[in-house]
């Protein structure tokens, strides 16, 4: 019988978060991917617009993404930060409990935008810079 993919988040988030990285290691060797791909292409597109001289040094490409308050609905803000960023539910409310905090660094405009805005959605005060 096959497990619908509800289940299979449910069973991962009661995993720890050293079990989640051992089983993303497993899934990368038996797939043949890396998790870690987006981010490298990212990192190269930013260097790529650096390297362009000073107009395109005067543009900024990578923001940070900071939490400034979890707002009134901090098991919400959790969740999302768990979404966010991948972290286990202690490491999320762990961040959220000790706000303001960076939640993600060196990350594309767009990526920012949709982050603030599901943070926003779930009551959390965001800032990028």
């Amino acid at each position: 019988m096959a497990l619908s993919n509800e289940e299979i988040i449910d069973a991962i988030a009661e995993k720890s978060v050293m079990d989640i990285v051992e089983l993303v290691k497993a899934m990368e060797e038996k797939f043949g991917v890396t998790a870690a791909a987006p981010v490298a292409v990212a990192g190269a597109a930013a260097a790529g617009g650096d390297a362009g001289g000073g107009e395109a040094a005067e543009e900024k490409t990578e923001f940070t993404v900071v939490l400034a308050s979890f707002g009134e609905n901090k098991v919400g803000v959790i969740k999302a930060v768990r979404e966010v960023t991948g972290l286990g539910l202690k490491e999320a409310k762990d961040l959220v409990e000790g706000a303001p905090k960076e939640l993600k660094e060196d990350v594309s405009k767009d990526d920012a935008e949709a982050m603030k805005k599901k943070l926003e959605e779930a009551g959390a005060t965001v800032e990028i810079k």
